[in-house]
């Protein structure tokens, strides 16, 4: 399977481009996954249902089933938070996985850059940037540069950069 990241600060539009992006890629044909970097707090599971009471009971790991979905939600339990490299292999075979954020691990990412964050962009600091998508100029930037909402333009790069084709 093919890795591919999307970086970025908080609010400079990884999401808003991810959801925009998935559906011109599996226009081309391909399968797509996704595995997104929550902060701590997060919790796909709520007070009352049964899932979330197995949980609290002490279970290691829920398995939810019905005849759309499953998910699987696993409790660290005083473990360590698992890097992406041991996240990857949970994951059915796909043509490409897009992760969002991980921003510190070693996969090859587009950077999702915005003036309005205040912030400088990631590249000059992260070798794993192969391109950058914007809606600014970046004065000396060395890499591929993307407007933020060609979003065509953005799958074909993405596509190019993984071996996929890309016209």
């Amino acid at each position: 399977m093919k890795v591919f990241g999307l970086a970025g600060w908080s609010g400079s539009g990884k999401t808003t481009l991810l959801v925009r992006l998935i559906p011109a890629l599996t226009a081309r044909g391909l399968k797509v996954s996704t595995v997104k970097h929550a902060h701590h707090a997060f919790d796909v599971d709520t007070p009352g249902k049964d899932s979330y009471e197995h949980r609290k009971a002490g279970a290691t790991e829920v398995l939810v089933s019905s005849a759309n979905r499953w998910a699987l939600m696993h409790e660290h339990r005083g473990e360590p938070e698992p890097t992406l490299a041991e996240l990857l292999p949970r994951m059915s075979p796909v043509d490409l996985i897009i992760v969002e954020g991980f921003k510190k691990e070693g996969h090859r990412k587009l950077e999702v850059w915005r003036s309005v964050t205040g912030k400088p962009p990631l590249y000059p600091d992260d070798p794993n940037i192969v391109g950058v998508a914007t809606d600014a100029p970046i004065a000396g930037c060395p890499l591929p540069r993307l407007d933020i909402d060609d979003i065509e333009g953005i799958a074909r790069f993405v596509m190019r950069e993984n071996g996929l084709g890309g016209e």
